[in-house]
């Protein structure tokens, strides 16, 4: 079930978001991630953030975070990831928008090629200044 984010929900959704960015970027220092959780962590209950809940755990298995037409991300939790949950954030994200946008790692191709088959195209290649890693922003519009 897909829902918005609740404030109790932020260290469980914040905890995700460091394993997951630990895992997913080798490339960076895990320090830059560890430096950064307690900033996101503010961030989340301020931003719109949609959670992956399962219905009989009541364990949230993922997240998607929107600023207006930008995917800031989508994260998965380890063990659950590969079963859906990324696309049905997706999915859910595109339905409430005309076009998206988002950056990702160019170094991440997992990610890359989800993006891809979820629809987005590369717009162009640009420097991640805070990690000085190569990104493509890539961008999904609705089909009219």
């Amino acid at each position: 079930m897909i829902r918005r984010l609740l404030n109790e929900d932020v260290d469980e959704v914040a905890e995700i978001w460091l394993d997951t960015n630990l895992k997913a970027h080798h490339f960076i220092a895990p320090q830059y991630w560890k430096e950064n959780f307690k900033a996101v962590k503010e961030q989340l209950s301020q931003a719109e953030v949609y959670v992956w809940e399962d219905e009989h755990t009541k364990e949230i298995k993922g997240f998607v975070g929107l600023s207006d037409d930008y995917i800031a991300g989508i994260f998965v939790r380890s063990g659950a990831q590969s079963c859906g949950i990324g696309k049905m954030l997706t999915d859910y994200a595109k339905s409430t928008r005309e076009q998206l946008m988002l950056s990702v790692y160019q170094k991440n191709p997992k990610a890359v090629k989800f993006y891809q088959r979820e629809g987005f195209h590369k717009q162009r290649e640009c420097m991640d200044e805070n990690t000085g890693e190569k990104e493509y922003v890539m961008l999904w519009s609705r089909s009219k």
